[in-house]
């Protein structure tokens, strides 16, 4: 009923993203299109309500997340092209690597929808998806942010939020690697000796998950799915969905950390069998 002229919207995106413009001005372009996308099916919904729930839900779910996740992207990039500092490389790397730490807080704050969505699941879909639930917003969107109570749900500003710090990512490596991040061979693909994991897939998600939460790689910066990708490729395992696993670890009844404890210990016990010798 209410539906974007999804080839059109891909081909003024398209042409403002590979213009010769700075990101600055790309961003700005990219705001006003899709502000002005957003005021089109917004102005269509005051006129003629939804006919169903169903309809509702798909608008909410499928169709506004459209313009407004890269409403938010390009806020997001005019903000960091604003704020990045103009001189000084260790300056710059510093500020990226905080903002890709503040990307990282968001996706483990919103771990449990960010599964929900990724699995397909729609057994909460009227709760996310109509605006009868909007009350129960969980998050706090910045101001420059497109909102209409009337055009709003609960989470369909989260959703395009989770879309648009997918392609934010992106946004900041590229930036990173332009400035090599202090290391030239960062970004290189590094050979190394086959090793093949060989505990349960368990096992390395509470690995995984305890060296992002500590941030120790990047200095906090590296985001979950760019851990899995290296740990894939170091020790040749497929993660099929480890946001499904984590999930799975936080539901147990005992130990919640039981390799991290067994590592512990093993290593503990090493330690003293190798001092007592």
């Amino acid at each position: 009923m209410f539906k974007i002229n999804v080839e059109e919207f891909d081909e003024k995106l398209k042409s403002i993203i590979n213009s010769p413009e700075n990101h600055h001005k790309k961003s700005s372009l990219g705001i006003n299109l899709c502000n002005e996308t957003l005021s089109n099916i917004k102005e269509k919904v005051d006129q003629k309500d939804f006919e169903t729930v169903s309809c509702e839900i798909d608008f909410f779910k499928n169709t506004k997340p459209l313009p407004m996740s890269y409403l938010i992207y390009f806020t997001e990039v005019h903000s960091c092209e604003l704020r990045k500092p103009k001189t000084g490389r260790a300056y710059q790397i510093e500020f990226l690597e905080k903002e890709m730490r503040k990307i990282n807080k968001f996706f483990y704050r919103n771990v449990d929808f960010v599964h929900y969505m990724e699995q397909g699941y729609t057994y909460l879909d009227h709760q996310f998806f109509t605006r009868n639930h909007r009350n129960n917003f969980p998050f706090t969107p910045m101001t420059d942010y497109y909102q209409y109570p009337e055009f709003s749900t609960s989470h369909d500003m989260l959703w395009a939020k989770v879309k648009a710090m997918n392609r934010f990512i992106h946004y900041i490596r590229e930036a990173m690697q332009k400035l090599n991040a202090g290391n030239e061979m960062m970004f290189e693909e590094k050979k190394h000796k086959v090793l093949v994991w060989t505990a349960p897939k368990t096992a390395i998600t509470e690995l995984i998950y305890a060296l992002y939460s500590n941030g120790s790689l990047n200095n906090g910066a590296a985001d979950i799915n760019t851990i899995t990708s290296s740990f894939e490729d170091f020790f040749n395992i497929k993660l099929d969905n480890i946001y499904k696993t984590y999930s799975e670890i936080k539901g147990r009844k005992n130990s919640k950390t039981r390799f991290l404890e067994e590592l512990m210990l093993n290593l503990q016990h090493k330690i003293n069998k190798e001092d007592e010798s």
